[in-house]
C-alpha cells in the first residue's frame, strides 16, 4: 500500500528539478543576450554546493564513470523557488 505523500514527494522533486533546469537555461540566455549587460554577470555566476569526484570502474566489458556535481547560478535558484511557490498552489 502507497501513501499519497509518496507521490507528492516524487512531484515536488520533478517541479524542483524542472525549476533548476528552466533557470539554467534562463541564465544561459540572459548570459549571451546583451539585453541585461550590466545585471547578467551577478545572474549567471554560479556557486559550487558540492563536487564528487568523478570515479572509474573498469568491469573489462563495460568502463562506468560515476561522478556528481551541483553549480546553481541565481536564476536557477530562482527558478527552484519559483517552482516551490507553484508546487504550493498546485
Amino acid at each position: 500500500m502507497r501513501s499519497g505523500n509518496s507521490k507528492s514527494y516524487w512531484l515536488l522533486a520533478l517541479f524542483l528539478i524542472t525549476g533548476a533546469i528552466l533557470g539554467g537555461i534562463l541564465g544561459e540566455i540572459i548570459s549571451n543576450s546583451a539585453f541585461m549587460v550590466g545585471i547578467a554577470p551577478y545572474l549567471v555566476k554560479t556557486f559550487p554546493i558540492f563536487d564528487i569526484p568523478p570515479i572509474t570502474i573498469n568491469l573489462y566489458v563495460i568502463k562506468l564513470v560515476l561522478g556528481l556535481a551541483l553549480y546553481p547560478n541565481l536564476i536557477s535558484i530562482i527558478g527552484i523557488i519559483g517552482a516551490i511557490l507553484l508546487f504550493r498552489r498546485f
